[in-house]
């Protein structure tokens, strides 16, 4: 099965209840109310010629997830890399219109390239009051990316998915805040994919089935 049937296989079994990789934690269901909608795109495919760094046979060397890192200046979740996204604005008919939006706001993408495979169930990011709804995506045509605005992004970068899988490039992030927090995280592109991002391409890897044992006690400490 290609990398491409097994993410829409993952789709329709979330999408049909009958898997849920994510923790519980973050569903809006246990979440106070006033959270206000945004989606990200997870936009998958094979995003230029260059392989891996990884000469691990984790995935395809070409395949990549589309990033880009938060320009330091903005008041919310400086300098973090992310999946393109944000919030719904009022002319987003759906949250898939929003990601899409987002995305070739962020990156210049062409979003006719795109084949949306999905529109997963939306998750809450309670340190900021949102509730994030993932759009997994395939670039089927891609189009050339880059910053589009350098006060929002610093850098728009192809990550390969082998190199997220690779257990060297794998460590646990723990940071305080009143209390010990630790999640998933991924030193690649000479940066540290955390947070949100690490936590659900972290879930999804686990339900594909792709993710391989790492040493979870690597520590990665960051102060906020």
């Amino acid at each position: 099965m290609s990398a491409r049937s097994e993410l829409e296989e993952l789709v329709r079994a979330i999408r049909a209840g009958e898997t849920d990789p994510f923790d519980r934690r973050w569903h809006p269901a246990v979440l106070p109310l006033g959270f206000r909608e945004a989606a990200v795109l997870v936009l998958f495919g094979k995003l230029d010629d260059i392989p891996a760094v990884s000469r691990r046979p984790l995935a395809p060397a070409e395949l990549d997830v589309l990033l880009l890192e938060r320009a330091a200046t903005l008041g919310s979740h400086p300098g973090q890399v992310a999946f393109p996204g944000g919030r719904k604005d009022p002319e987003d008919a759906t949250l898939v219109d929003c990601a899409l939006r987002e995305a070739q706001e962020e990156t210049g993408l062409d979003p006719s390239g795109v084949d949306v495979l999905g529109e997963l169930p939306p998750l809450g990011m309670a340190v900021s009051s949102f509730l994030v709804s993932p759009v997994i995506g395939w670039w089927a045509s891609p189009t050339p990316v880059d910053v589009v605005d350098y006060g929002e992004s610093a850098q728009v970068f192809r990550t390969p998915v082998r190199d997220l899988l690779d257990p060297d490039n794998r460590v646990t992030v723990v940071f305080h805040r009143g209390a010990r927090f630790a999640s998933p995280g991924f030193l690649v592109s000479d940066v540290l994919v955390w947070g949100f991002t690490a936590m659900v391409l972290d879930s999804l890897f686990n339900a594909l089935g792709w993710t391989v044992p790492w040493n979870r006690d690597r520590e990665y400490r960051i102060e906020l």
